[in-house]
């Protein structure tokens, strides 16, 4: 059995260290309290490293890497990782950038109640100073203002949403998204940054590039109503600090509210002398519930870049992200999961791979396919296959691939199918995508299904006869493998499928106990 090397340069929730431990292709190395010196040595022979801001990827840690297929950064930020560096040693760069979602967007909405109540000085008042004084601390109501949001990611549409539940009168104005995605919320849309300026309350939710750096400066500042509240949870540097000093100061802004700063720790920041502004260092994460997904994300994340099954939330995959949509990229990478999952269900030698989009992933049906012979190849190739040369050796091989356009309509706003064929069978498969995040296996050979694409899968297929759920439970019970997910459809010729998802790894005599039902047509295991 093939082990693959994932070392963990920095802390991580424990339950991302338990499932690195229990997958038993994996040998994980637990680095985070190595001297980083001495780490460079650990890296040699590493698969995957999973690192977070302690840990500089730079020239020394590349040099060292030589064996490197991927990096999982746990968390958002990327900037302590050499993406251009790691590119041009073909080492593919990750981030967990959905983990912490719910607290950032939580902290932003702790803020904005702050900003207008000023509970944390009537609090300071109260409790350190001793002083009852209701009459010095009349805030404003949130019911009825004006909120502008700047980037409609998965933070500010939350913030968005949990703003409408005060009856607030929110506008969002990002660019890069199709104005449906908030209309379609009750939410109004604005392509003129001028409408964001009239707002009684701005919240900024984009990320950190040349584009967004002092997004907003003295001349939007000037533009803005007298006693505007400002927020920030994003990243430091998206207001400019001089400016929102000034605008404070003057009382041209009334609040602001900013977890973030240009220089971290920013204990000496002028801002922190101002009277009329909130501040947190940096808590955007900082929540037990985030920290469990960073980890348990980035371990998941590092287990499938190591056996080569699916690169979620990739910097450096070879798509010109400025040209696509935003949902694109999620359905790019299930496609090379279903590939995967779709060769370990045929296991005879491959003969055709072919890709079919419908709806809107059909106009980008080519980089889908590549993504899904990346996938089906992985199981024979997992240490030469790339984006690159997947093509080249399907070509030699003998595999055609196929990629088309699907014309018809389905209840899904995109559906893709892959289907691999051998001289023996033709396994087919459809997935898709809700929300842009959760990835859905909906079809599997004509049985209509509603699974997850993860973990160990058995799928198991039978006459559909009363009593083989009941014999199925029991053998994986007497050999204590716990079911985790337990899916089922059925066809019109009187057979049914199990997508059964398991915790722990199934062996050859489980699946052959399994065949010998009575009912049993076939059993197939997958890992994903």
């Amino acid at each position: 059995m093939e082990k693959y090397k994932v070392v963990v340069c920095d802390h991580i929730h424990e339950a991302g260290l338990k499932m690195l431990q229990d997958d038993e292709n994996i040998d994980y190395v637990f680095a985070a309290d190595v001297d980083k010196t001495a780490l460079l040595d650990i890296l040699v022979d590493a698969d995957v490293a999973i690192t977070r801001s302690s840990t500089d990827v730079d020239d020394k840690f590349l040099a060292a890497a030589k064996s490197m297929k991927a990096i999982v950064r746990a968390g958002v930020g990327v900037d302590n990782v050499d993406i251009d560096g790691c590119s041009k040693e073909g080492i593919i760069v990750m981030n967990v950038p959905t983990a912490n979602t719910i607290a950032a967007v939580e902290l932003t909405m702790t803020h904005m109640l702050s900003c207008m109540r000023m509970f944390p000085y009537s609090h300071d008042h109260l409790k350190n100073q001793r002083v009852w004084k209701r009459e010095k601390w009349y805030g404003h109501e949130m019911k009825g203002k004006k909120l502008g949001v700047i980037g409609f990611g998965n933070i500010g549409s939350r913030v968005a949403v949990r703003a409408k539940a005060f009856e607030m009168d929110v506008i969002a104005y990002d660019p890069y998204i199709n104005g449906s995605k908030a209309t379609d919320l009750d939410i109004a849309y604005t392509e003129d940054f001028e409408d964001i300026l009239e707002c009684d309350i701005i919240t900024i939710h984009t990320p950190k590039n040349a584009e967004t750096i002092d997004m907003i400066d003295t001349e939007e500042i000037d533009k803005m109503k007298d006693g505007v509240v400002l927020i920030n949870c994003a990243r430091g540097g998206l207001y400019n600090e001089q400016a929102l000093y000034k605008g404070l100061e003057s009382g041209k802004i009334r609040f602001a509210g900013i977890d973030v700063f240009i220089k971290e720790p920013a204990t000496d920041n002028p801002l922190l002398d101002l009277e009329n502004i909130i501040v947190s260092p940096h808590l955007g994460a900082n929540t037990l519930e985030s920290q469990y997904n960073i980890g348990t994300q980035a371990a998941q994340q590092a287990i499938e870049a190591a056996k080569g099954i699916a690169y979620p939330h990739a910097f450096n995959l070879p798509i010109d992200e400025s040209n696509i949509p935003s949902f694109v990229k999620p359905f790019l990478v299930m496609g090379q999961k279903v590939g995967f999952l779709a060769a370990q269900m045929n296991k005879a030698p491959l003969v055709s791979i072919k890709v079919s989009g419908q709806g809107e992933i059909a106009e980008y049906i080519d980089s889908l396919s590549t993504f899904v012979t990346v996938g089906a190849l992985a199981e024979t190739n997992s240490d030469t296959v790339n984006y690159v040369n997947a093509e080249f050796i399907a070509k030699e091989r003998d595999i055609k691939i196929e990629s088309t356009k699907d014309t018809s309509t389905s209840a899904y706003k995109s559906l893709m199918t892959v289907k691999l064929a051998t001289e023996k069978e033709v396994i087919s498969i459809s997935a898709t995508m809700f929300d842009e995040e959760v990835q859905r296996i909906v079809d599997i050979n004509g049985f209509d299904l509603d699974v997850e694409p993860k973990g160990n899968m058995i799928l198991f297929k039978n006459t559909d006869v009363p009593g083989v759920i009941g014999h199925v439970g029991t053998i994986l019970s007497d050999r204590d493998i716990n079911i985790a997910d337990f899916r089922l459809g059925r066809n019109n010729k009187g057979e049914a499928l199990a997508v059964i998802i398991v915790d722990n790894s199934v062996n050859d005599s489980v699946l052959n106990e399994l065949a010998s039902l009575e009912a049993c047509i076939s059993v197939d295991y997958a890992r994903l």
